[in-house]
């Protein structure tokens, strides 16, 4: 099982592969940009768990990179060590003034900066600010997102989805599997915020087969219907051929439905919540009952 996905964000390709290598023997998933406009990309497509970001890049310098993560908001929590070849109080108080997690100097010490490493993935999931499976932030982060929604007088949608059947399919093709579909739903999010949302949108996953989005875009209706269409179509690649030409599973002899994907909505445009608890509870029933009635009530309202 890996140990967490790395980005690594760096120009020189004697030390980008180095790590590369180094970081995948310790059981890491990686992968290196060497210009900032590349990882900015790669981050949107894809959410590392952690970014080791040189300063000095040919494009663009590290500092704009990491400011640039931290007010895209799907992009915030994702922990950042900078790298830099100079040993000055003023750069490493830039980058931490900016919301870098950490920072090493070159020449470093490979085995000081896994701990560096470790240590932030580690905090990042024991504090739950991000899934260890998805990479996507976590429960800490999804109530401080809730909270700020209850002070907004943004138009906002809060969709609840949840991956139906996920349970049998783990139980049938393994708990590796699964993981590979949750990182599937996580990557999925991704394109349809990118077609259908804004930059604003925010993406979570508190935990199992639960994932939640915060959308700020003016159709929460094609949102979702984009989000379940896309969903129900692509899952096919996690099934074996058999199972995709016969449209269930078997387990235990019983036929069970392939994976599908239910979401449920609320939004401030049709209704007044009293605290965060009401949102997730009227997201969640709305899944429940179908998740139609409300974005009719948003369109009509819109």
């Amino acid at each position: 099982m890996s140990k967490g996905r790395i980005l690594v964000v760096e120009d020189d390709f004697d030390i980008s592969n180095m790590l590369r290598i180094y970081f995948s023997g310790q059981g890491y998933d990686v992968e290196v940009a060497a210009r900032g406009g590349d990882a900015l990309k790669m981050t949107r497509e894809a959410l590392p768990q952690l970014i080791v970001l040189d300063i000095m890049l040919p494009d663009m310098n590290g500092y704009d990179v990491c400011r640039e993560l931290r007010t895209t908001t799907r992009t915030s929590h994702i922990p950042i060590i900078f790298l830099t070849q100079k040993d000055e109080r003023s750069d490493k108080i830039t980058g931490l003034e900016l919301g870098a997690d950490d920072y090493i100097t070159k020449p470093f010490d490979i085995e000081e900066l896994k701990l560096r490493v470790k240590n932030q993935i580690e905090r990042a999931e024991r504090e739950n600010y991000t899934d260890p499976n998805s990479g996507l932030p976590s429960s800490a982060l999804i109530e401080e997102r809730l909270r700020e929604l209850m002070r907004s007088d943004d138009t906002w949608t809060y969709l609840d989805s949840k991956i139906d059947n996920f349970e049998d399919f783990k139980e049938v093709y393994g708990f590796v599997a699964g993981n590979e579909v949750l990182r599937f739903m996580a990557l999925l999010m991704g394109e349809v915020v990118d077609s259908h949302g804004t930059p604003n949108d925010f993406l979570g996953h508190p935990g199992g087969d639960n994932f939640v989005i915060i959308s700020y875009a003016s159709d929460a209706e094609a949102f979702r219907n984009a989000l379940v269409e896309k969903f129900n179509e692509d899952v096919q690649q996690h099934y074996s051929f058999i199972d995709r030409e016969r449209g269930h599973m078997l387990r235990e002899n019983k036929e069970v439905p392939l994976m599908t994907l239910s979401v449920g909505s609320v939004s401030n445009v049709t209704h007044h919540f009293a605290d965060i608890r009401e949102i997730t509870e009227r997201a969640a029933e709305d899944r429940r009952s179908g998740g139609a009635e409300d974005f009719e009530e948003i369109e009509t309202s819109w």
